[in-house]
């Protein structure tokens, strides 16, 4: 998404229980959306988590990929012939 112009910026935070990617759409924003992994939800909740920028919990589940994609549609355009 930075390629394709969206977002300016990134981040990533590492810490104890928890591991942060953030995107920005202006560097001196808050963070569009977070993509968290905190290991000790994996047996509960799925290790992976995207937060809005409010900080609401966008999805949730265990495999990235499926927690990806909503950000994923985004990419996707119509084409016409």
């Amino acid at each position: 998404m930075v390629a394709a112009g969206h977002w300016r910026d990134y981040a990533m935070q590492f810490d104890i229980g928890v591991a942060s990617f953030a995107a920005f759409r202006r560097s001196a924003d808050r963070p569009e959306i977070w993509i968290q992994k905190r290991p000790e939800l994996h047996a509960k909740q799925g290790a992976f988590s995207l937060v809005s920028e409010h900080g609401a919990v966008l999805k949730r589940g265990h495999d990235l990929s499926l927690v990806l994609a909503p950000l994923e549609r985004r990419l996707m355009r119509l084409v016409r012939d």
